[in-house]
């Protein structure tokens, strides 16, 4: 079957050449490759003391000054480096201005500005956003918005163990009376007299009074350590000399 190329030579092939023109395609690994070894021994051998002479090399691109290669740098003994060290602090370099070649993009205020602020600048900052916010642009969408995966129609309900919060709490089932016959029934005997007992307390209450008392403990340390980190902020915002 004969094969077609001719989308293929039409996107690679070089516009100064003509369509007609066959392109060929070497697939074969370079003679180099297959010469024996004293042929590359001789080449390598003229290439070193007869070099061929080849024209200037044209650069079509601004040749950049990269300064000491690495290689050259670590070369170099110490003092070299320690006294590089102490002319490039004492007479720096004089460089000439960067040439950005990209746009710059406004990021606003770096993070470690931010953190740099004292806590009552985010405190106005906050303050000046919910009084007077910044007007910005209608938001651009580029992708499309999702449909609507529940339906209005349904009813989602919660679970009813999600509904029910308590400890559950199982009463003893109440004893049941014994029937006696009038007749054999004896003569009641009156009780000695005791001592009244207290009820039981009911656990739920017990529970929502030891939870009512812990609560009452937490906002008291939680009051006392706010208490303590504003005065350590007053101090330290008008007495920093202290710290």
């Amino acid at each position: 079957m004969p094969y077609h190329s001719t989308s293929a030579e039409a996107w690679y092939a070089d516009p100064q050449v003509p369509a007609s023109t066959p392109i060929s395609i070497e697939l074969l690994p370079p003679e180099q490759l297959s010469q024996p070894l004293w042929r590359s021994l001789a080449g390598n051998l003229s290439d070193t003391f007869a070099p061929e002479k080849l024209p200037p090399l044209q650069l079509t691109s601004r040749p950049v000054n990269v300064g000491l290669l690495l290689g050259d740098r670590l070369s170099l003994p110490w003092f070299r480096t320690v006294f590089t060290n102490i002319g490039d602090v004492l007479s720096p370099e004089t460089l000439p201005p960067l040439e950005l070649e990209s746009q710059p993009v406004d990021v606003g205020e770096l993070i470690t500005d931010q953190l740099s602020h004292m806590w009552w600048a985010s405190l106005l900052r906050n303050l000046a956003d919910r009084v007077a916010p910044e007007s910005l642009p209608s938001i651009q969408l580029t992708a499309k918005p999702i449909p609507d995966i529940i339906p209005k129609s349904w009813i989602l309900l919660p679970l009813w163990s999600e509904v029910v919060d308590g400890p559950k709490v199982f009463y003893p089932d109440k004893p049941k009376p014994v029937e006696v016959s009038r007749a054999a029934a004896p003569k009641p005997v009156p009780a000695p007299a005791e001592p009244e007992k207290s009820l039981p307390a009911d656990p739920t209450t017990t529970d929502l009074l030891r939870d009512i008392r812990r609560s009452k403990i937490r906002k008291r340390i939680w009051i006392g350590m706010a208490t303590a980190q504003v005065a350590y902020l007053v101090v330290a915002a008008f007495w920093p000399s202290l710290f």
